[in-house]
């Protein structure tokens, strides 16, 4: 297996569309990034962009059918997670890149106890005993900052709060200490005190393990708190990748000031919203269809970080109606 330089995972032209009756939809139309080691690399965009998609197919996980990853390459350690045998991928999965799923009620099964779950995660994958299993797992859920670890290992998921079904997905996702943590909208379904521990929780595990996270969301506020760099999502494309910093307060690509745009700000008289800048010409809002995506207004594409800047392309800034949206459930 060859490492790659810098990079733990490359992902290159991956494309995955889902055959309905309908049509093709183009859920992912050639998105490409590189993870490094020790980063936090946020994927945003609006739902339905793709952002969940992207994730679910690095670690094959599309329904299939109606989905298929029909391009690309996503390189861990020089392996192709898309080509590699079932087998390769059963070892890495869980033991080296983990997940942290969006709905964690949806993702937890009802019909065994927290602890169950996390500790058959750490026995299929380290090998331990049942006795050690448990330790380990006692031991993650008082990380995650549960009071009373030994009731909530004993306690199946209904009968915990929001918050804490998603520090106990956490605790499972970590329960192997992998190396790539895709956290799918952690902070989505909690209020704002759990979301800031949270957020508080992915920092502290990033400063003390060097662990990479591919973090996505749909907020730029979060991006600005946890994230080195972010790669914008839009219709399934990456239209922008750049440090942080410099996304938020110079963005390239129109679609991005589009999404910056939408902020509120708040101010006495009550919240106001940023306006694109006159430059990048007419944003407008589109009430079309995943399977005939439209390509509305011409907006001059500013700066060598947007695809095609030297001169103008059609974008439409809300192309895909919520009513349409492949495996997203909260709204931008």
């Amino acid at each position: 297996m060859t490492k790659t330089n810098g990079h733990i995972l490359e992902v290159t032209d991956l494309k995955t569309y889902f055959f309905t009756r309908h049509g093709v939809v183009k859920a992912v139309e050639g998105v490409n990034f590189e993870l490094r080691r020790g980063e936090c690399l946020c994927l945003v965009g609006e739902s339905g962009c793709g952002k969940s998609v992207t994730a679910l197919s690095l670690l094959r996980l599309i329904d299939s059918p109606p989905g298929e990853i029909v391009n690309g390459r996503a390189l861990y350690n020089g392996l192709d997670l898309i080509t590699c045998s079932s087998d390769e991928l059963r070892r890495i999965r869980g033991r080296e890149i983990a997940m942290v799923f969006q709905d964690a009620q949806s993702a937890l099964n009802p019909v065994f106890t927290v602890g169950d779950q996390i500790e058959e995660q750490i026995k299929l994958h380290l090998r331990l005993s049942n006795k050690e299993a448990r330790i380990r797992a006692k031991e993650l859920i008082f990380e995650m900052g549960i009071p009373d670890a030994e009731r909530a290992l004993n306690d199946y998921p209904h009968q915990l709060s929001g918050g804490m079904r998603q520090r106990a997905m956490i605790a499972m996702s970590l329960s192997c200490d992998p190396k790539v943590l895709i956290a799918d909208e952690p902070t989505t379904a909690v209020d704002v005190t759990i979301k800031a521990q949270i957020l508080r929780l992915f920092q502290d595990l990033k400063a003390d393990k060097n662990m990479s996270f591919i973090f996505i969301t749909h907020d730029l506020g979060v991006v600005s708190e946890i994230g080195d760099r972010a790669v914008v999502i839009y219709a399934g494309k990456d239209v922008e990748t750049a440090p942080v910093p410099d996304l938020i307060n110079n963005p390239k690509h129109p679609y991005t000031e589009a999404l910056l745009s939408a902020i509120p700000i708040p101010r006495s008289t009550g919240p106001t919203w940023r306006r694109p800048s006159e430059a990048n010409g007419t944003i407008m809002e589109s009430t079309g269809h995943l399977l005939s995506l439209p390509l509305l207004g011409k907006m001059s594409l500013r700066g060598s970080g947007a695809p095609g800047a030297s001169g103008s392309r059609p974008w439409a800034t809300r192309s895909m109606p919520r009513s349409t949206t492949c495996s997203e459930i909260v709204p931008l």
